[in-house]
């Protein structure tokens, strides 16, 4: 009545710098994924606790539940659970380590449906900075289980996870549709109105980009500016079709139409080319209240701008689920935003880096009056004053009360730091 997965992958991230806040000792980093783009899963010249070789994922079909240790992929995790037409929401790349993705918050595909992955958290196993082994759960050490759902690596090494698990597929309706980039603020227009009636089992992001060279995009069309609206429908696919059917049919009809009937898992891996290890990344995120006529023209603008053919930024769709989880009911902060930017600029290597780096500062700083606030694990390193923004000031301040109880020392620094309290 179970299965069980065990493997490895390999690292690649960004540069490491020291994090501001009280600290002594070595620097330790803590790696499960691997998939810090800051690089907070290394360090020069400290200490790593590498989890990634503890791979074991136990569904357990009748209780609806799986545990998942801290080094397991999304990819695996997914491909355990659909094998019995279940799922944890969670997030859009396959070889996101669950432990970070989890620890932060958790967005991906089912979050409207099904809400974040850490909703679907039941408990944790942790290590504290003093070697004490701790379980919390809503029942055993809440103030820690609170900490732990937004809050990050900052009070422990998460050993393992214990999540509720959701019927889901095997198949769902997802994929994106596809316009020219010139379409952008038209489409953005559109866009806000119909998402206001859509039901919460559907997720979308809208992703500008030039067209990637990849078999599934015809050959005329890669490498050419796009806006597209990705979906994925958590409902019966007969449904989603209807639900889909006055975007496919607004204005200018679309170039390209790849939302169809799949296996979950092959929508999951979609942006899986995107992300491979070993490009330079460079991200800027911000959280919006809504899609204003504002917003909507400094995106188009900006996007047009676009030198880099990997350079893709999505604008995540968010509410349903999300936001019926009460504000502080957990640490995560801003339930209430309407949508996530999460601005990247990519290359190959180092040419070409430091004008898409430009590029993605310039258009999250167009966007700062609309800024509502950021999603912590779309940081990079910015400084103690963006991870309180990801908060708000009381969140915050609890969170350092709790740091001052489980990690004095701020042993566990190396992450989105939350310095203890004073």
């Amino acid at each position: 009545e179970h299965r069980e997965t065990h493997g490895t992958d390999e690292f690649a991230g960004d540069e490491e710098r020291e994090p501001a806040g009280a600290a002594s000792g070595l620097p330790l980093a803590v790696r499960s994924g691997g998939h810090s783009f800051p690089g907070q899963s290394v360090c020069d010249d400290g200490i790593v606790i590498d989890l990634s070789p503890m791979r074991g994922i136990r569904v357990d079909p009748e209780a609806r539940t799986v545990r998942a240790q801290a080094g397991v992929l999304l990819g695996e995790l997914d491909r355990e659970t659909q094998a019995f037409g279940l799922a944890v929401p969670a997030g859009i790349v396959t070889h996101t380590g669950l432990a970070g993705l989890t620890l932060g918050g958790g967005i991906g595909w089912l979050m409207r449906k099904y809400g974040l992955t850490i909703d679907q958290l039941l408990s944790v196993d942790l290590v504290t900075a003093d070697g004490t082994f701790l379980k919390a759960s809503a029942d055993e050490n809440p103030d820690l289980f609170w900490g732990v759902r937004g809050g990050g690596g900052n009070f422990g090494i998460v050993t393992e996870f214990e999540f509720r698990l959701n019927p889901l597929g095997p198949v769902v309706l997802a994929g994106p549709v596809v316009w020219p980039m010139a379409e952008s603020a038209r489409l953005m227009r559109f866009y806000r109105e119909w998402i206001t009636d859509v039901p919460d089992e559907l997720t979308t992001a809208i992703v500008h980009r030039k067209a990637p060279a990849v078999d599934y995009v015809p050959a005329e069309l890669q490498g050419q500016p796009v806006v597209m609206v990705v979906c994925c429908y958590a409902g019966p696919v007969e449904e989603g079709q209807e639900v889909l059917r006055p975007l496919r049919e607004s204005g200018t009809p679309p170039v390209l139409d790849l939302c169809t009937p799949k296996p979950f898992t092959e929508h999951q891996a979609m942006f899986d080319p995107s992300f491979p290890h070993g490009r330079w990344y460079y991200f800027k995120s911000c959280d919006v209240d809504r899609l204003t006529d504002e917003v909507i023209d400094r995106t188009a603008e900006h996007a047009a701008r676009i030198v880099s053919p990997l350079t893709a930024f999505p604008i995540f769709q968010l509410g349903g689920a999300i936001a019926r989880v009460g504000e502080d009911e957990t640490a995560f902060g801003g339930r209430g935003a309407g949508h996530t930017f999460n601005i990247n600029g990519t290359t190959e290597g180092a040419e070409g880096f430091e004008a898409e780096r430009t590029w993605a500062r310039g258009l999250w700083s167009a966007l700062a009056p609309h800024h509502t606030g950021v999603y912590s694990n779309f940081l990079m390193e910015e400084g103690e004053e963006r991870v309180e923004q990801a908060y708000g000031a009381e969140k915050y301040r609890r969170l350092r009360e709790l740091k001052r109880r489980y990690d004095p020392g701020n042993l566990f620094r190396l992450n989105q730091n939350i310095p203890p309290a004073p």
